[in-house]
């Protein structure tokens, strides 16, 4: 066996106690400089759903009487809503499956055009979901529509320093329109480089927030990184 080969991937290793906003004393692993190699051991945590549970606690607090929806099926920030949570409704967008039916399981939603009622939900919640949106705008206002006055909205999407929000690509029914060249994330359920990227948010992401209708919205980070890296979180309530 050659040991130095099976040592290599090791060698930027790092580990530190820190208390992970959501599963309490734990350590901070390191394999990479990437941030999704970096990932609390208890919870699987990266810094990206770390920093989204740093927002829900200083924000929301206790989430033991609160009905939550989660644009996802997995995760360390799914994982955490189901442990608090009074209830949590979950969902993937699943092409060809009309929203509220179920393929293998598993709920489709479009949140352009969520299929549950008014007034459902105190919180909703989502990491990474609204640059692959082609419609973000009316997907912020059916999120708006499914709070309970009062309700909380706290989200990540990648974020950029522009001072405005850049389109990169525009749908037209079946058909897409590239504005600038295709760019392309990778999801749990389709693979690497499958899912398109419509836009590059830039610092107007709070006002286009505001305009669906959340009388409150702004930019929050947490105060201290994982192993460099943090989020921003955008942490939006109805009124």
């Amino acid at each position: 066996m050659n040991h130095a080969a099976t040592a290599t991937p090791l060698r930027g290793l790092r580990a530190r106690p820190f208390r992970c906003p959501g599963c309490g004393p734990s350590l901070l692993l390191r394999l990479g400089g990437d941030e999704m190699r970096v990932r609390c051991l208890r919870c699987r945590g990266t810094p990206v759903h770390l920093s989204l549970l740093a927002a829900l606690a200083a924000h929301v607090g206790r989430l033991a009487a609160l009905d939550a929806c989660e644009l996802s099926t997995t995760g360390a920030l799914l994982r955490h809503l189901r442990r608090r949570c009074r209830s949590v409704a979950t969902s993937e967008y699943l092409e060809g499956i009309t929203p509220g039916g179920h393929r293998n399981g598993i709920r489709c939603e479009d949140v352009q055009r969520l299929s549950y009622a008014d007034a459902s939900f105190d919180l909703c919640t989502s990491t990474e979901v609204f640059e692959h949106v082609p419609d973000d705008r009316a997907g912020l206002r059916e999120l708006h529509r499914v709070l309970r006055p009062g309700g909380w909205l706290l989200f990540t999407v990648p974020l950029s320093d522009l001072p405005a929000t850049r389109e990169r690509a525009r749908r037209h029914g079946p058909r897409i329109e590239h504005l600038l060249p295709p760019a392309y994330h990778g999801d749990r359920l389709n693979g690497p480089g499958s899912v398109l990227v419509y836009r590059d948010y830039g610092r107007d992401i709070v006002e286009r927030v505001r305009a669906a209708g959340f009388d409150q919205a702004a930019l929050w980070t947490p105060r201290r990184d994982f192993h460099g890296h943090r989020r921003a979180v955008v942490v939006a309530r109805r009124g």
